[in-house]
């Protein structure tokens, strides 16, 4: 027996090719979903795909993907599909929308996405807040979070600790916003920060991670222009940031290291598209103009009547545009061009992305009420 498992170790992964091709070249490309599969090939397969060094670079090679949502109603309660958007020509629908999560039964927002991991706001049935990794199936609940606000996520630099930015609201009294910031896996209750002229703090996006800070757009008021609230990460601090002058419906983007905004008017159903030349100077540059075909639309549909749109980059490098009809959702590029449409109930878009990761992480076990591939996962 000693014998016989001795052999299968020195074995090689595959006869015809060395170790450093089998793995390294096509193991290390393979979607999560797969690579999980082929680690019932053999035990050697499976030993040679869960090392942490091996992980890490799969994660790495997996591209980061625009978030779809979708909800089903069902008499047990509301679902909600997990939708990494696989936007490649040729592609059968089926296959560009395959869901790699389904959690219920209850009503889950999406409020976060870093390194593969979901922050998930389930305050509309008084469950609060958790997070799941939907590769792994891991979920726990975020019980410190309650009574708080969940601002956004972001992995810490030097400590590679996953954090949370939260805020206590103050209203009704004089005295401002009181910030927080809780670690994953610390075991120590939220942190409170030292925080001055952070202003108006009242959000109407996701937070967007950008070179080492989070940015916000804070809320607009009549006749003022839009404005980012940034939180620096390291230093822990807020500042505000110019942000160009537009007006509409406004969202945040991170791409290829720059930070871009898009403003949708509706009435001339136009997105402008703009993007950070230099960031620390603050400068902006005006990229795109896209016009969205409302003649096409209305010819193949019957109505123009947009619910909501929103642009986002790809893991090719492009920027796609995606706006939602009552149950179409449409794909457009930035030429104006309509490239798909799928039609499918409570399908809509995120200002998020997914990219996926099979990393074990030591915080999920130390968490309250923690469960792999059990509820709500379904």
């Amino acid at each position: 027996m000693a014998e016989a498992a001795s052999a299968a170790e020195a074995a090689p992964l595959h006869r015809g090719l060395p170790e450093e091709i089998t793995v390294w070249e096509i193991l290390v490309r393979l979607p999560p979903k797969s690579l999980l599969r082929c680690r019932a090939v053999c035990p050697a397969w499976r030993r040679a795909t869960s090392t942490r060094d091996f992980l890490l670079a799969h994660h790495a090679r997996q591209p980061s993907v625009p978030l779809l949502r979708a909800y089903h109603l069902t008499y047990e309660g509301v679902s909600l599909d997990v939708i990494p958007f696989d936007h490649r020509a040729g592609l059968a629908t089926v296959d560009q929308l395959q869901s790699v999560a389904r959690l219920g039964y209850s009503f889950f927002g999406l409020d976060a996405s870093c390194d593969g991991l979901l922050v998930l706001n389930g305050r509309y049935r008084n469950l609060g807040y958790s997070i799941c990794n939907p590769a792994t199936r891991q979920h726990a609940r975020l019980e410190e979070l309650d009574h708080f606000a969940f601002l956004g996520m972001y992995p810490h630099g030097s400590t590679g600790e996953y954090r949370l930015l939260l805020r206590k609201s103050t209203h009704g009294t004089l005295a401002p916003d009181v910030f927080y910031i809780f670690t994953l896996g610390s075991g120590q209750p939220p942190r409170r920060i030292s925080c001055s002229n952070v202003g108006d703090m009242s959000y109407e996006s996701s937070s967007i991670l950008c070179h080492g800070s989070l940015h916000w757009l804070l809320e607009q008021h009549e006749g003022a222009s839009n404005m980012i609230k940034v939180f620096n990460t390291t230093t822990e601090s807020f500042r505000q940031m110019r942000s160009p002058a537009v007006l509409g419906k406004v969202n945040l983007f991170e791409m290829d290291g720059m930070l871009g905004m898009s403003s949708c008017n509706d009435a001339a159903a136009t997105i402008d598209i703009w993007m950070t030349q230099d960031y620390e100077s603050e400068a902006w540059a005006f990229k795109y103009r896209v016009e969205l075909p409302v003649a096409e639309l209305t010819e193949q549909f019957g109505k123009f009547h947009f619910q909501e749109s929103v642009v986002v980059p790809s893991w090719d490098g492009k920027l796609l545009v995606m706006v939602k009809i009552e149950d179409w959702l449409h794909q457009v590029d930035i030429n104006g061009k309509l490239v798909a449409s799928f039609h499918r109930r409570s399908l809509g878009p995120t200002q998020l992305r997914l990219k996926q990761t099979l990393v074990p992480h030591t915080f999920f076990p130390t968490l309250e009420g923690y469960v792999v591939n059990d509820s709500p996962f379904i």
